[in-house]
């Protein structure tokens, strides 16, 4: 005999009120309200696999006698074909959950997380993630990551390029890449297609950033270093920026825990790369950083913010101290960098590797391997050395200050 169905009426499962004990009202082929305490729930009752199960089909009256008979007959035709209509839930959610995974924005994220952000220093991390967040998010970030086409992510870069961010669109570009492998390493994307893209964005204007590279002009330039009237901490960044030439971000984030002045080493990792560096520090910088850690030495940065403390200095000081010595137009933070590739490298002679090493770039030998950090590390200390004595005697205008070649037998 054929079961009946729909013999609730929308008002008796209005009125069923909850008053002793719960209660069911069934409608039949399984499906029924259960009236308890809490709420009012709706549930259906099958057998598959010679198995009687319970389906949950929602809350009333989120979900109307109308909706649930509905979700029923749903669940009557999945097992007509032979299919679990729980089991069928649970793969469609598991569908779902693993989509969500798959999104460019969750991989980025997971990425952001496992990989970059312990890969570089903490700002630079940041700054990443808010270029991803800012101007790949909004367009792509909810697409299965594997569905994403060239002409769709070139689509998205253009929107940065047409508000005048030219470099910003290479640099997303590039962060959009380092996703796409990571999604590859994962299992979760075939190919990056960002190298599809690599003659499609405009290139943007070459940047110079302003250095002293002449022996002659970089006596005068420490003397207007040293005579900076500023802030202490600003003096000694100043001091510090010709004697290491490490990127600007990096000495301003330099932490105290990452320093050991008795071996006379900064260990800290280098912001473009992401490689861990040693730098030996010269007798000049280890008396420099004495004289900080008198004032800093309690807190985690070596040059703090002068308005908060917890926080690192400004990216904007170095440059603004410069140009309050009348040297904007001549020295950059960067130009640290330039000065002491030129002269160390023409005019005192030392090895190219030890430079580039020193620079915090990527250098391999012979055999294509990447340096490690401690690679070379005694001739970077000799040549540092001779580099913060150099500095001095050009700043003084005692000792020999031509000096050629030095570095030769380094």
């Amino acid at each position: 005999m054929k079961q009946a169905v729909n013999k609730l009426a929308a008002t008796s499962v209005k009125n069923a009120e909850f008053k002793d004990r719960a209660f069911k009202l069934f409608d039949g082929a399984g499906l029924f309200l259960h009236v308890q305490k809490s709420g009012k729930y709706w549930r259906l009752k099958y057998r598959h696999a010679k198995k009687e199960r319970l389906l949950a089909l929602g809350v009333y009256p989120e979900v109307s006698l109308k909706d649930a008979r509905a979700a029923r007959d749903e669940a009557r035709a999945l097992l007509d074909k032979g299919i679990d209509p729980s089991n069928h839930r649970k793969q469609i959610k598991h569908s779902r959950y693993a989509a969500a995974a798959n999104t460019f924005e969750a991989i980025a994220l997971e990425w952001y997380r496992e990989v970059h952000q312990s890969a570089v220093v903490e700002e630079h991390a940041g700054r990443n993630l808010r270029r991803l967040q800012v101007h790949a998010f909004p367009h792509i970030g909810r697409r299965p990551i594997g569905e994403i086409t060239p002409g769709e992510l070139l689509g998205v870069l253009r929107k940065v390029e047409d508000k005048g961010h030219i470099e910003t669109a290479r640099r997303v570009k590039t962060l959009c890449g380092q996703v796409f492998r990571y999604g590859i390493a994962t299992g979760r994307v075939e190919r990056d297609i960002t190298p599809d893209l690599r003659d499609a964005l405009k290139v943007p204007p070459t940047k110079h950033h302003p250095a002293i590279t002449k022996p002659e002009e970089i006596g005068p330039l420490m003397k207007a270093l040293y005579g900076y009237p500023g802030h202490f901490a600003t003096c000694a960044a100043l001091k510090l920026a010709p004697l290491l030439f490490v990127r600007p971000g990096e000495l301003r984030q330099a932490e105290w825990a990452d320093i050991d002045l008795k071996a006379a080493e900064w260990n800290f990792t280098a912001s473009k790369t992401g490689f861990q560096l040693v730098t030996p520090l010269p007798r000049q910088a280890v008396e420099i950083l004495k004289e900080v850690q008198a004032v800093t030495g309690r807190g985690r940065y070596v040059f703090p913010s002068v308005r908060d403390r917890k926080r690192p200095m400004s990216n904007a000081t170095i440059g603004a101290a410069l140009g309050r010595l009348d040297l904007k137009d001549k020295m950059s933070a960067h130009g640290f960098r330039a000065m002491a590739r030129t002269v160390l490298a023409e005019h005192l002679g030392f090895r190219s590797e030890y430079i580039e090493q020193q620079l915090g770039h990527s250098v391999r030998d012979t055999n294509g391997r990447a340096y490690n950090r401690t690679t070379h590390l005694e001739a970077r200390r000799a040549m540092l050395q001779t580099w913060a004595d150099f500095l001095d005697e050009l700043r003084t205008g005692k000792g020999n200050v031509v000096a050629l070649n030095r570095g030769k037998t380094a």
